[in-house]
């Protein structure tokens, strides 16, 4: 080490000068009396050389409790011989706060004990005074003073940290669009602000926040009845703008920690629901969430919860339900469903655990595992001779990774499937991003040029589809069964399945229809021209075992 140092010999005078201009600098004795500071020391600690020497480390240090901990922690340190680094709070002679990036360096010579300190800070308070301004801003609402949701967040998890028991209220006002319309900007701002106060005047020393335009959260220590009283309290005490009482109305959820939730996030959830049910239902009420609603939002948390290891576990199989194509009165195509069968909760169907899916991003895991198991069906098949399609449901949410297609076509490589036997159903919500999004329409393009086809799932419920024909990759369209079930007894869904049928065809378009139960809706829908027919009358979902057999 030593010839380390000699080679920077010279060099070492103009390093601690630099230092000197830039660092506080302190020297101590074993004990931690001050021996010697710099200019820039004094300068920023308002000591005077006169004043600071003898003074101990500790008094450079707040003396709250807080600070005097700091103060032992780092002594402790350079006792044990090791420098100690870091933040440390500071004051100054008139007691300011001030803050340091401080690098304590005990002196301890060869086989003997501690000798002495050196201390080097650099002065960051305008860095931590400026964070903690941001975090000011990002912690309060800044037109009524209530905490944001960031802040409220905080403290749920620290009453829960602390195992308090508390209310958690969750509070609208009514058609607050139309009040905010009826008033100037300036009355906008006070409206809110006489809101917010009477909030402050009743739930008085409660945490309250502002998470948005009109919604509030409070965490009370009171019970259903208290809560609701506030209601009351607001028809008592009227709010006035242009001396003109405005018709105000509030809907609110509310749920208990720890009876009802356990968490931050399901109470927020459940007091939504709770919200929506209220608003639902008219509104000018604050009230739990039913036992429906209770139900529900346990169940979507196990189901949460389970999913992320249901691959493992092998809880999740692949189901296929065949296509007949009319004009050759053959099966061509198999379309996937994945299900799932859970030891807690029994069958737990798509609609409820793909929406959980989406939320929680295991849609992508979910989405390659269907489309793997599809591919090695579809490769079976072929292999014993039959040139079987498959078709898989798409999630516009897997088209948010920009690497789907590249993962698609890896994953039918690996297992040797061509392109050509997959098809993506997409649903006109997809497709209505997907025409938003370029990157999404990218990567259907990219996936059709290697020979995978898109088709249009549950054509006729939405509200645009004519317009995704033109803009989009799509070759076929799947009439919705919700048509094909009435489509005996209505004639006008008779006449809207026709123009369908026609419609798709005059786009050049194969036309399937789904839901398809009875030989009466076969032979109609073959009348009207339709290419393909799925459903129970075809067949219904089966395993992969037993298509190859």
């Amino acid at each position: 080490m030593n010839s380390i140092y000699s080679k920077f010999e010279r060099e070492l005078p103009v390093v601690m000068e630099s230092l000197g201009e830039f660092c506080m600098i302190a020297h101590t004795d074993n004990k931690g009396l001050i021996t010697y500071t710099n200019k820039k020391f004094l300068k920023t600690s308002e000591w005077t050389p006169k004043r600071v020497l003898s003074k101990t480390l500790w008094q450079m240090f707040p003396q709250s409790e807080e600070g005097q901990k700091q103060a032992d922690a780092i002594w402790n340190s350079i006792s044990l011989g090791k420098t100690w680094s870091g933040v440390a709070e500071k004051i100054t002679r008139s007691n300011n706060p001030y803050f340091v990036k401080l690098l304590a360096i005990p002196v301890i010579p060869e086989g003997g004990g501690l000798t002495s300190v050196i201390f080097m800070g650099m002065d960051i308070t305008e860095d931590v005074q400026l964070r903690e301004k941001l975090q000011e801003i990002a912690f309060i609402d800044q037109d009524t003073g209530l905490m944001s949701r960031h802040k409220l967040e905080n403290i749920v998890n620290q009453h829960i940290a602390e195992t308090k028991s508390f209310s958690f209220v969750y509070l609208t006002i009514d058609h607050f669009y139309t009040l905010k319309g009826l008033q100037s900007y300036g009355g906008e701002i006070i409206f809110i602000q006489s809101f917010t106060n009477r909030l402050k005047r009743y739930f008085k020393d409660n945490p309250i926040a502002r998470i948005g335009a009109s919604e509030f959260v409070i965490l009370s220590p009171f019970g259903d009845w208290y809560v609701q009283g506030f209601l009351r309290f607001l028809e008592q005490h009227p709010i006035y703008i242009n001396n003109t009482a405005l018709p105000l109305s509030i809907s609110g959820g509310i749920v208990r920690y720890p009876e009802d939730k356990t968490n931050y996030s399901h109470l927020m959830e459940a007091a939504l629901v709770a919200n929506k049910e209220v608003i639902s239902s008219g509104g000018g009420k604050i009230t739990s969430p039913s036992a429906k609603s209770n139900y529900k939002l346990n169940r979507n948390a196990i189901i949460d919860r389970n999913l992320l290891t249901a691959l493992n576990r092998n809880d999740l199989h692949v189901v296929y339900q065949p296509q007949l194509d009319v004009a050759t009165g053959k099966i061509f195509l198999y379309e996937a469903f994945v299900r799932w069968e859970d030891e807690e909760l029994g069958v737990i169907t798509p609609d409820e655990f793909i929406p959980i899916a989406e939320d929680n991003g295991f849609i992508h895991k979910l989405g390659t595992f269907v489309i793997e198991e599809a591919a090695k069906l579809a490769v079976s098949l072929k292999n014993k001779g039959s040139l079987v399609n498959m078709t898989i449901n798409s999630s516009v949410r897997e088209f948010t990774n920009p690497n789907l297609s590249i993962e698609i076509v890896e994953i039918l490589s690996r297992v040797n499937c061509p392109p050509s036997l997959i098809e993506l159903d997409i649903t006109e919500k997809f497709a209505l991003q997907a025409e938003q999004e370029s990157s999404i329409l990218l990567q259907m393009k990219e996936l059709q040029n290697v020979g995978i086809e898109f088709a249009l799932d549950d054509f006729g419920t939405g509200y645009a589809s004519f317009r995704y024909m033109q803009s989009l990759p799509i070759t076929k369209i799947k009439i919705d069964k919700l048509f094909i079930s009435s489509l005996l007894t209505h004639t006008k869904t008779q006449q809207l399945v026709q123009g369908m049928i026609h419609f798709g065809k005059t786009m050049g378009m194969y036309v399937i229809a789904e839901g398809v139960e009875t030989e009466e809706q076969f032979n109609l829908l073959t009348t009207m021209g339709i290419d393909a027919v799925q459903g129970y009358y075809i067949g219904a979902p089966v395993t992969a075992e037993a298509i190859s057999k």
